[in-house]
């Protein structure tokens, strides 16, 4: 039987690389999008045109009927649940914006309720957020999925509500969902809104000097190619109503990833941190996931860093030759 997928958030970073993943693993996939992406630069893929919904989930009141109509006949097997604001400074200070609200928690319970509505509902992977713990800035800290939980900004405060949505479901409607705590992924085609993007957007316009908050972060960080495999992994393998964590599982400097970038661009090039300091992120176990999967990260970090910034290199110059 052919598994039929649907995204919501298809459009952006990880859904375009979600989408093009399974749709070279033989599913059929449809997504929902909240409008045409801003950008149709060649990364990542869409669905067929008839299989892309519009479906803003901060709106009350559910899915448009159209979502509803084309969703009974295509009847998903499983639905990856991206769509958000996943920007954690666009979520707000110290509370959640009202529209961080009602995108993340909102969209989220009306996205299990159209689920619930379906004639045999799917499975849910959740993307969730290892914003949700805060940890010691004493040194390295490993969290598995039974390190307590206590939301470091916003962004995770909206994260952690949402999950608390799909638990709900599961227990008392048996929904069969699995929520996926991912810990930073980049690669090509993410916004420059993110760290490693960043970096390679300013290297690529020829910025100087380069500015970055630190070089002194201790990080977790994966490529997004090796993050949407272990969602369809967990889909695939996963334990209905179980959490598991998704990362690279190795301790790294902010420096570190910045220092391959910078061998690779420009080695002269001047830096300036603009808030300087040790910071420490979580680091993630990947013991369940590993156990229940086999999944490991394959793509090395130097890749990850090559495929980033030849990506803005070519972005732009695609960029600067259509405006002559």
């Amino acid at each position: 039987m052919t598994e039929r997928a649907l995204i919501t958030g298809v459009t952006g970073f990880v859904g375009r690389h979600l989408c093009q993943y399974l749709r070279n693993q033989g599913y059929e996939v449809a997504g929902i999008a909240h409008g045409l992406p801003q950008s149709l630069e060649p990364w990542g893929q869409l669905p067929e045109s008839r299989n892309v919904l519009f479906w803003n989930l901060a709106n009350p009141g559910g899915p448009p009927r159209d979502v509803v109509d084309f969703l009974g006949t295509f009847r998903p097997t499983v639905i990856y649940h991206l769509a958000a604001i996943s920007v954690p400074e666009m979520c707000g200070n110290t509370q959640p914006t009202d529209l961080a609200w009602a995108v993340n928690v909102e969209g989220t319970r009306r996205l299990v309720e159209l689920a619930l509505s379906l004639p045999e509902p799917p499975r849910i992977i959740f993307a969730s957020t290892s914003h949700v713990y805060r940890v010691s800035q004493d040194g390295i800290t490993f969290v598995d999925e039974t390190y307590p939980v206590q939301a470091r900004n916003p962004y995770g405060q909206t994260k952690l509500a949402a999950e608390q949505i799909l638990q709900e479901a599961y227990h008392r409607d048996g929904l069969p969902v699995i929520i996926v705590r991912a810990f930073p992924h980049t690669g090509p085609g993410q916004s420059e809104k993110m760290m490693l993007a960043a970096w390679a957007a300013q290297f690529a316009r020829g910025d100087s000097p380069i500015k970055i908050h630190t070089l002194q972060a201790v990080i977790d960080i994966c490529d997004v190619r090796d993050v949407v495999r272990a969602y369809r992994l967990l889909a695939e393998k996963g334990q209905p109503g179980e959490i598991y964590l998704v990362g690279s599982g190795i301790p790294r400097t902010s420096g570190h990833v910045f220092r391959i970038l910078q061998g690779l661009a420009d080695p002269a090039r001047p830096v300036v941190e603009i808030r300087p300091g040790l910071k420490y992120d979580p680091i993630a176990r990947l013991d369940k996931l590993t156990r229940t999967t086999g999944w490991k990260p394959e793509i090395p970090l130097e890749t990850t860093v090559k495929d980033t910034y030849c990506w803005w290199r070519n972005c732009l110059k695609r960029n600067r030759i259509a405006e002559h």
